[in-house]
């Protein structure tokens, strides 16, 4: 591993020269080759003098250090907190090093417009010296200058920052304290034989990235329709008390999981060329930004995929005894067909233009009628393919928009979705047709009792929602197509258009309830 050591101090013989030197000596008895850059004596200009950065020359020393940081795998940054931030000095040195096209490049496509970070795989750590408590300066104060460098500098960059060591207060500790301060360091330094982590670390990391893989914000729309289905069969809350409601919800999370990691699997491809990749659009990344392995992937899959059967193994059991267990076999395996089929071969339904019509039926009426039939209804009873139809028509807008951003990603990986076969008018032009239906479905539902006490008036506000998304299809996606540019993210329309959903989750929940 290469470390490059930073000292942001602007006096070499202070204590946070010892630090560095304790550090190095810490770090080389680990093995890894180690760099230094001393802020303060490189000769430089700490000045922007020009509109951008990036248009300043840099001076030999600077030039330098941008080398030692690309070689470096694993930054060390060694500085005082001054005024509860950085020295001078030091943050000079960031405005000039950490310039557009080293450290970062923008982009500007509508929505889009951002940033992309070039110094991605490297890790950093902070070690800050002070002249209070470090508890005082991270509850109190809430760390601002730690807080600038780790995510508003480094982050921006792509850095991303491991550990942070405060230590302090200087000003009045004993020579003991601070030797032993400096034996802390040395540690901090030989630890880097196991890597820039430790393994408490290590283990959050893992589970943030297998969490930012599951994408559990998508899950609460399946859940609603099975719930909705599940009270319609009982007809009251007490749903939640039974054995087989919890033992369904447990296939359909896991199932949901083994679909959401499959997809993610099979659509590298498209997400790798997606540019405009978002918090709706472009899958979780983790495959893209090597954040999760292939094979890591593939036995997520495998362990999500047993957690699916061995619940689906025990819903069928737990029905035996009411006379549905046939039909919600049936039920689990269908709906286990399409939602894998959604990517995985031979079905590879997002590649045929049928996956936006997959996500709609399985997210509404196919985990809606598997709570019906799993709680003791007939999938004879029109109630919940009646519940079904404006749960489903509301959710095709978003899946259709969400090939908006992914458009030229997905057409380059061969992936036939509404917006690649249609164009992204043709997108729009189901998306507004399919809003319209639901809240108009809803409305009439609401107008001749289809579905006794599932809809009340409220319902009505669906109208204005519609309304609202119309208009933002028109000005942030129709209008750009006129003029023949792509639109880019659309994260509003998004976000509008996922929230759409709820009134047609909400509503009957709350009314069944």
């Amino acid at each position: 591993m290469n470390v490059l050591l930073i000292l942001g101090h602007p006096r070499t013989d202070s204590f946070c020269g010892a630090v560095a030197r304790a550090y190095r000596a810490g770090a080389r008895d680990a093995g890894v080759n180690v760099r230094e850059i001393a802020v303060a004596d490189l000769e430089f200009d700490p000045d922007v003098h020009v509109e951008s950065p990036s248009d300043q020359p840099l001076e030999a020393d600077l030039a330098d250090a941008q080398r030692r940081i690309e070689w470096a795998d694993h930054l060390a940054l060694v500085y005082p907190n001054w005024w509860a931030t950085m020295p001078a000095r030091l943050k000079g040195f960031f405005d000039r090093v950490f310039t557009s096209g080293f450290a970062f490049s923008f982009y500007d496509e509508g929505e889009g417009a951002g940033h992309e970070p070039l110094l991605d795989g490297t890790t950093a750590e902070l070690i800050v010296t002070m002249d209070m408590p470090a508890w005082v300066y991270r509850w109190i104060y809430r760390q601002p200058g730690t807080n600038a460098v780790k995510r508003a500098t480094l982050g921006f960059a792509g850095i991303r920052t491991t550990r942070v060591t405060n230590l302090g207060p200087i000003d009045d500790s004993t020579p003991d304290q601070r030797e032993a301060w400096l034996e802390d360091v040395r540690e901090l330094g030989r630890s880097l034989a196991t890597g820039p982590e430790s393994r408490s670390t290590r283990a959050k990391r893992t589970l943030k990235t297998w969490l930012k893989a599951l994408r559990l914000q998508f899950y609460p729309m399946a859940w609603a329709a099975y719930t909705i289905g599940a009270l319609a069969a009982v007809g009251s809350g007490d749903v939640f008390a039974t054995r087989v409601f919890w033992i369904g919800f447990g296939f359909l999370f896991f199932l949901e999981a083994t679909t959401v990691l499959s997809n993610e699997y099979a659509d590298y491809d498209t997400d790798r060329e997606n540019t405009f990749a978002g918090p709706f659009t472009g899958g979780s990344r983790v495959l893209v930004d090597d954040e999760l392995s292939f094979e890591q992937l593939r036995r997520g899959i495998g362990v999500t995929g047993v957690l699916t059967a061995v619940f689906g193994l025990g819903l069928a059991l737990a029905t035996i005894g009411t006379g549905s267990v046939h039909t919600v076999a049936v039920a689990m395996a269908v709906l286990t067909a399409l939602a894998l089929g959604y990517t995985i071969p031979p079905l590879k339904l997002a590649y045929r233009t049928l996956g936006e019509l997959d996500v709609a039926v399985t997210h509404s009426i196919g985990v809606l009628l598997l709570g019906f039939v799993a709680l003791g209804g007939s999938w004879h009873d029109p109630l919940p393919w009646l519940l079904g139809v404006p749960f489903l028509l509301s959710i095709i807008p978003s899946i259709t928009l969400a090939g908006v951003p992914d458009y030229e990603a997905d057409r380059a990986a061969d992936k036939r979705t509404i917006a690649v076969r249609f164009g992204i008018d043709g997108a729009v032009v189901v998306a507004v047709a399919t809003t319209l239906a639901a809240a108009l479905t809803g409305t009439l539902w609401q107008l001749v009792s289809v579905v006794p006490g599932a809809y009340s008036p409220i319902i009505y506000g669906s109208i204005l929602h519609a309304a609202l998304l119309g208009w933002l299809l028109w000005d942030r996606v129709w209008k750009r197509t006129q003029t023949g540019s792509l639109p880019g993210q659309i994260n509003t329309v998004m976000a509008v258009a996922l929230a759409y959903i709820g009134w047609f989750a909400i509503v009957p929940l709350v009314g069944l309830l």
